[in-house]
């Protein structure tokens, strides 16, 4: 694949159409095949239970084997991020033609990792329609320099200085995730306070109006399910203990990949936001940024953080079809399709050292380090 980092005078640049980007990509990525998603979803399953059954069966729960349940933890829970991509394509139509079966699959498979499956699929595909749209935006969304929370995040960039990126790094890579379930952080400021799990007051309904209501109960009562589940193993164990090692540890594992991934799609210091007045649909699309992620992790993740434009532009294109479509793109929108080579590693310390909030500029909403 081609390296391609335009420079982004975006909206000044005429984007192509919704319907030519899809007539460059071969009409065949965009076939289902429902034999070939259960194989996938086989195989991110058994890569996450094997070793949690090796580690239940092997490794001691004590603290003298703390480095080995640190590792432990780094591999089920890279391997868990698989599952939960396969569930995310089934909340965007991508895994089968079969209705019924997709949203099983999508709905165990979220629940089993704590997600609310229908809520997050409502949210998550406002986050497709409005991606880099700086107030309709949700998930990632950047603050505002001039607003309270821009000016909050850039006293707290300068007050801890150095060790700022760590800090901001970390915050989202452990809290991020259920933060957002919960109350709707970096979600777009006109919805206000959100809840995944609770669609009434004192929340929002901007985001989960009335009819969503019965998806977004029966979304919780699955995860709620999961967590009486945990709740029964730590009682029928004595302790809670296998369950913080066995679940907890690859659960935040997990969450973290999830972080990263979204995060360093839609954020670097020259990726733009817009409002209504540049923002499209396929602009939006091709500012979200691909990455190197490596054979082993886009194998393990289905190649979720390497072919994100193409997923995008058309979230119901499978995995297996999303490099060929990635490469299509690159070849016939060479001034659009983004993909930086720096090191994931650097690339995620310098967004959380540089991407504090957005000002505007005559093409777009760019980033500042709050300094």
């Amino acid at each position: 694949m081609s390296v391609v980092v335009p420079p982004l005078p975006v909206a000044e640049s005429p984007a192509p159409t919704k319907a030519e980007v899809q007539a460059a990509i071969p009409e065949h990525c965009f076939g289902r095949s429902t034999l070939r998603s259960l194989g996938y979803a086989a195989f991110s399953l058994a890569a996450t239970l094997i070793p949690v059954v090796l580690a239940a069966a092997f490794l001691p729960m004590t603290w003298a084997w703390a480095p080995l349940w640190l590792l432990y933890m780094v591999v089920a829970g890279t391997a868990a991020c698989g599952v939960w991509v396969i569930a995310h394509e089934c909340g965007h139509g991508a895994f089968s033609d079969n209705k019924a079966l997709q949203h099983t699959v999508g709905f165990v498979f979220h629940s089993a990792l704590l997600v609310p499956y229908f809520s997050w699929q409502r949210s998550h595909a406002i986050h497709h329609a409005k991606t880099n749209h700086v107030v309709d935006g949700e998930t990632h969304v950047p603050r505002m320099l001039q607003t309270e929370g821009g000016q909050r995040a850039a006293r707290t960039r300068r007050g801890l200085g150095s060790v700022y990126p760590a800090f901001a790094a970390g915050a989202r890579l452990i809290f991020g995730w259920p933060v957002y379930l919960v109350t709707g952080a970096t979600g777009g400021p006109e919805r206000g306070l959100t809840n995944h799990f609770w669609p009434f007051a004192p929340f929002s309904k901007a985001l989960f109006p009335a009819r969503w209501a019965p998806k977004v109960l029966l979304s919780a009562f699955g995860v709620l399910s999961v967590l009486a589940g945990l709740a029964v193993w730590a009682y029928a164990a004595g302790s809670v203990v296998p369950v913080l090692v066995l679940f907890v540890g690859p659960y935040l594992g997990c969450n973290a990949w999830l972080v990263l991934y979204t995060w360093l799609h839609h954020t670097s210091p020259d990726t733009p936001h817009f409002g209504d007045e540049n923002w499209s649909y396929v602009r939006g699309s091709f500012c979200s940024i691909d990455r190197p992620y490596g054979r082993l992790l886009d194998t393990l993740h289905h190649h979720i953080g390497s072919t994100h434009a193409a997923h995008h532009l058309f979230a119901r294109i499978p995995h297996y079809h999303a490099v060929e479509a990635t490469n299509a793109l690159a070849k016939h929108f060479p001034d659009f399709y983004r993909f930086d080579p720096t090191p994931v590693p650097r690339a995620l310390w310098q967004v959380a050292r540089d991407c504090v909030a957005v000002t505007e500029t005559p093409d777009g909403w760019r980033y500042t380090d709050g300094q």
